[in-house]
């Protein structure tokens, strides 16, 4: 396989295509993914015979801000942190990525260099589709670049309302935000991954003391019930009053 991480300016190297029966579990798992969900068979295997995968250790570098735009990662197993460091060392999380996210799309279009950093938070398997391969496929098949459309757009939407509530909430209605946006449907709901309070405040710009007041404060309230770190949504109504600007 190739390293985990380029230099700058040098290409991504590639070992030899998978076995057919890898290419069928790609296949299968490719279809899963929002990205490529619409596609037949035949062209979920013409995506999975350009795909490489790639293991990366807790606490990996994947990607550099900075480090050229040249391929999409695709979340497999494990999970993966979106970061900005700040020149004092501070860390602001984008996002927090699990099984069947992707990350590098901006780059896929305007091949500019990564605008963040990526970090496994876990040991964690990732599909690796090379730009060049990729704008050739998608040529091919057009669904994929309206699902790539409908996802930037969902991401700028998302990146709105995240800017709106950095000026407009409290940390509270911050740390609820960061709830509701994580917690499977329906209710009661659990999170979909695991958020530490640490995360949760690098996230919303806090200091964890300040997360962990506003986690206490909704479960007083029944908001929300934590047993052994999971986190269960009691009322989701109610959080996502808190997470809505007052003007």
């Amino acid at each position: 396989m190739f390293a985990s991480t380029v230099p700058s300016g040098v290409p991504l190297r590639f070992s030899a295509p998978p076995m057919s029966v890898s290419l069928d579990r790609i296949a299968d798992f490719l279809g899963t993914v929002p990205l490529f969900r619409e596609l037949d068979r035949a062209a979920l295997k013409s995506f999975a015979e350009i795909t490489r995968e790639h293991r990366y250790g807790k606490g990996t570098m994947i990607v550099s801000e900075g480090d050229p735009g040249e391929a999409l990662y695709i979340v497999r197993a494990g999970e993966v942190k979106v970061v900005l460091t700040a020149e004092d060392g501070r860390e602001v999380i984008l996002g927090v990525l699990g099984v069947g996210s992707h990350f590098g799309e901006l780059s896929l279009i305007d091949g500019r260099p990564r605008s963040a950093h990526v970090i496994a938070t876990q040991t964690s398997s990732l599909l690796i589709l090379r730009r060049a391969d990729f704008r050739r496929q998608v040529e091919a098949q057009p669904a994929v670049a309206w699902a790539l459309l409908t996802e930037l757009s969902r991401r700028l939407r998302q990146a709105d309302g995240t800017i709106g509530s950095l000026v407009l909430l409290d940390v509270p209605g911050r740390v609820a935000r960061v709830l509701v946006e994580n917690a499977t449907p329906g209710q009661p709901a659990t999170l979909v991954k695991p958020l530490t309070h640490q995360v949760i405040a690098h996230m919303v710009g806090a200091s964890r003391e300040t997360v962990s007041r506003a986690m206490s404060e909704f479960q007083e309230k029944g908001w929300i019930a934590v047993v052994r770190r999971k986190v269960t949504i009691m009322d989701r109504m109610a959080l996502e009053a808190r997470a809505r600007p007052t003007v």
